[in-house]
């Protein structure tokens, strides 16, 4: 049996030096609870008591090893392989495979359960990324069961899984975080089944990553190997701190000159918002909004399809879908089947054409920096931070919920409000250069 020492040093991602330390833990716990095993509510209980004595650090530590040491029971020192087996076939406590789930009867067979998941997604309105980035976990949760029926599987499956990524796989914090997201909506409304806690799962490391952010005169370097629809786009990223989806998203409807002002339908967390439409962007936008224009004759002359509509407004606004103002700023140059109706329209254009385009201007304007669309987006936030806007403003403006996200970037800002000055400059004159 592999001892949970030789585990930490293999797979817990845990230094040499904090290694003695994790296995105090285990041992303290098992001498306290009187137990070798762990469940959520033991560890809450070890960690609550641990809290009136020791620094906070510490129960941080104490929870990450014990969440380590329950994945290490697990897999290495817990149940032996018979019981395992017997337990593979065990339905859900108070379930049973002809039970109702929100959709319908259970499903009995993973391809049932594929097809609830995606017709429950798509009753809520939600995109066709994240639908098919919860089918493809669920395909990885599928597999990691080992054959176990939909009736079959447990909250204790799911908590498996998810340390099973953090431990074995190593994925990034927001990678365990859209996993998780996903098999919790498929356990709610396909199977009926609300998870608990979470107390043994074990974290994936959160490193702590600056944005990166272009300096002005590299905005202009990059901006200058741009042309074009690509050019337009990346300059009203930079100029209103887009997301790129919101960007090619735009509606005509949505841009205001009189204003000055962009809106933003259905941004992150499915939230509208208002923000800046740069002057120097607004005769090239005119002069694109002409030529967009006559596509948009052409398809009429042609009676295709109006554009795709969000929710039930293709019904509720009759004919909305073939209206100029609900034509995309950005459309694609080609006709596509949309994906759930199965008509032939015209989309706006696909993410990869400006990533790409991008790319390729990043490396001819000889910026070094792993820059990508997203970061003129930082940039937006980082240069209107430096010329003294308040975080707040700056909030809204890029469609933040919570501020301590739009703080990240007052942390990349050259020069703080505080003026710093390191004290190497003030050695001016008195020593040589180096």
């Amino acid at each position: 049996m592999k001892l949970f020492a030789d585990f930490l040093r293999e797979n817990g991602r845990v230094g040499e030096r904090e290694r003695p330390f994790y296995q105090h833990w285990a041992d303290a716990y098992i001498k306290q609870m009187k137990r070798d095993t762990i469940d959520g509510a033991s560890l809450k209980e070890f960690v609550t008591q641990l809290e009136t004595t020791h620094e906070d650090w510490q129960v941080a530590q104490a929870r990450h090893a014990l969440q380590l040491y329950c994945y290490y029971r697990e897999h290495f020192g817990g149940a032996t392989s018979s019981t395992r087996q017997k337990r593979d076939v065990t339905p859900a406590p108070g379930r049973d495979p002809g039970s109702l789930s929100e959709h319908g009867r259970m499903p009995t067979s993973w391809k049932d359960a594929k097809d609830s998941l995606a017709q429950a997604m798509r009753l809520r309105h939600l995109s066709l990324r994240t639908e098919s980035s919860y089918k493809d976990w669920l395909v990885q949760f599928e597999t990691f069961t080992k054959g176990k029926t939909c009736a079959g599987i447990t909250e204790e499956d799911l908590k498996c899984f998810l340390s099973y990524l953090a431990v074995e796989k190593r994925v990034a914090a927001a990678t365990q975080k859209l996993a998780f997201n996903a098999l919790l909506f498929f356990y709610r409304n396909i199977l009926g089944v609300e998870i608990c806690g979470l107390n043994t799962v074990v974290p994936s490391h959160v490193p702590r990553r600056l944005p990166v952010v272009l300096a002005t005169e590299e905005v202009v370097r990059v901006l200058s190997h741009l042309k074009g629809a690509y050019l337009l786009m990346a300059t009203l990223i930079y100029g209103g701190g887009l997301r790129l989806s919101e960007c090619l998203s735009l509606r005509v409807k949505d841009i205001d000159f009189a204003r000055n002002c962009l809106t933003i339908r259905g941004g992150k967390g499915d939230k509208d918002r208002e923000t800046v439409l740069p002057e120097r962007t607004i005769t090239g936008l005119k002069q694109h909004l002409v030529r967009i224009r006559a596509l948009y004759e052409r398809d009429r002359s042609r009676s295709l399809e109006g554009v795709s509509i969000p929710g039930a407004l293709d019904r509720k606004y009759t004919g909305a879908s073939k209206e100029w103002g609900w034509y995309w700023v950005f459309p694609s140059p080609v006709l596509c089947m949309d994906p759930v109706s199965h008509v032939v329209r015209r989309h706006h254009v696909y993410p990869t054409t400006l990533q790409s385009a991008f790319r390729k201007a990043v490396r001819e304007a000889g910026v070094l920096k792993r820059a990508s669309v997203h970061t003129l987006r930082h940039s937006f936030a980082t240069h209107l931070i430096e010329k003294g806007y308040d975080i707040r403003t700056v909030q809204e403006l890029l469609g933040h919920t919570d501020v301590s996200t739009t703080m990240i970037y007052t942390h990349v800002a050259s020069r703080n409000k505080l003026g710093v000055r390191s004290p190497m400059d003030a050695l001016e004159g008195r020593i040589a250069p180096p």
